[in-house]
């Protein structure tokens, strides 16, 4: 039975997605107008709460990430609830244009075609332009990142501007009040996530080269270090050093060991530009840490348990075992391409030879998927386990459909997407 903490966050973002929209609903709801002109009404306050809640979960703040189940799941809803919004915010100026159809096809044409309209309705025709460019690069993975970000802001100015919108029109309550929640949100954002007011002054102590394509940074804390914990990962900025050349952005890495000292180690691995690029950073750099963030085994309970690792992905295993004896039975079965292509490796089996709880199997599979079905338990021994997945999308979405298909239920099958666009 899940506990009081889980459930809240388990039903926080819904009820907030619910209650928010609901609440702008109820406070002005239309009367005595036509049932289309009404729900033209309805529909563009259900997408303005909307966009509020979309807004709230962009935060990086690790109180409140913890409060609403963590920030990949608040990225999930973000995207969500700023998709909802935006078609509530569509229907919006359709409904109004159906509910003039009936008197006249031409007013309902000039409901809708903003050359018709004064610069105060264009107003909201902009702010729909500008959300719509925003959420269009949700959807396209390949542009590049910093490029991204500087897009995807469009969605807060839009939203600013949708709000400015209803002021001309001689709505200032509530609205007024939500533009001011609204621009506090964006400002916080900006100011404690983007700028990194929220950030521990960190330096990098020592780096550890762990194969080919990834090393292992150590990070020193220059004055009070951040509150994590093991299988948590923090977003981390590097600045620039005698050679390396950050990269002027928080990336999310996983730490693969907690020292007493407040000491952070972090695996990161070459899969962009800018972690290439940290294969070459060299000690002395500074660095600034917000976190701690998600946390794969938070609440791991006593069941028995099967760690599902691939590449990189064992990283959150890793430091759980760094931190602490195992406490219940637990098989670790780690996919890796090659020998060389494997992290932690030697460490690994060398805990696993002190552990007695702790079962190892490591599987070379070159560049192809591996044959799940061979390598995963039997239905029989899944039962009452606990499975746990970290990995590259496609890999983790097969040992999903394999892991239901031998009869695990969804809620004994855990895992975090570490994908923040």
């Amino acid at each position: 039975m899940a506990s009081p903490a889980a459930a809240l966050q388990r039903w926080s973002i819904p009820l907030l997605s619910f209650v928010v929209p609901l609440g702008f609903v109820v406070w002005a709801f239309p009367t005595g107008l036509a049932p289309l002109r009404a729900a033209g009404i309805v529909t563009g306050w259900l997408g303005c709460g909307l966009l509020l809640v979309s807004l709230l979960l962009m935060l990086r703040e690790p109180r409140l990430a913890y409060w609403l189940g963590g920030l990949e799941r608040m990225y999930r809803w973000h995207h969500l609830t700023g998709v909802a919004a935006y078609v509530l915010l569509l229907l919006h100026p359709l409904a109004l244009a159906a509910g003039n159809l009936s008197a006249s096809p031409r007013l309902a044409w000039q409901t809708l075609s903003p050359a018709t309209e004064s610069w105060q309705v264009w107003s909201g025709w902009l702010g729909l332009l500008l959300l719509m460019v925003g959420l269009a690069t949700t959807f396209t993975p390949s542009i590049r990142y910093g490029l991204w970000r500087w897009l995807h802001a469009l969605l807060g100015i839009g939203v600013v501007i949708g709000l400015v919108h209803l002021i001309l029109l001689g709505i200032d309550e509530p609205v007024l009040p939500i533009l001011a929640a609204a621009a506090g949100i964006l400002g916080w954002r900006l100011l404690r996530g983007d700028l990194g007011l929220a950030a521990r002054p960190y330096a990098v102590a020592a780096v550890r080269k762990l194969t080919p394509h990834s090393v292992e940074i150590e990070l020193r804390p220059l004055a009070d270090p951040v509150t994590v914990t093991a299988g948590q990962f923090v977003l981390v900025e590097f600045a620039n050093g005698p050679v390396y050349r950050g990269c002027g952005e928080f990336h999310p890495f996983t730490i693969s060991a907690i020292d007493r000292d407040g000491a952070l180690r972090l695996a990161v691995k070459a899969l962009g530009d800018c972690t290439r690029r940290m294969l070459s950073i060299e000690p002395g750099v500074a660095a600034r840490v917000i976190g701690g963030f998600g946390g794969l085994l938070g609440e791991a309970g006593t069941a028995p348990q099967l760690w599902i690792a691939g590449g990189i992905g064992v990283t959150p295993f890793v430091a759980v075992l760094n931190d602490a004896k195992l406490r219940r039975p637990t098989q670790l079965l780690y996919l890796f391409r090659s020998d060389a292509d494997a992290t932690y490796l030697a460490e690994l089996r060398a805990i696993a030879a002190s552990d007695p709880q702790l079962t190892l199997h490591t599987v070379a599979t070159g560049d192809d998927l591996p044959d799940l079905d061979r390598l995963l338990p039997a239905a029989s021994e899944l039962s009452g386990v606990e499975c746990y997945l970290c990995g590259p999308p496609g890999l983790v979405v097969a040992l999903q459909q394999a892991l239901g298909a031998r009869g695990v239920a969804a809620q004994h099958i855990h895992f975090e997407n570490f994908e923040f666009r």
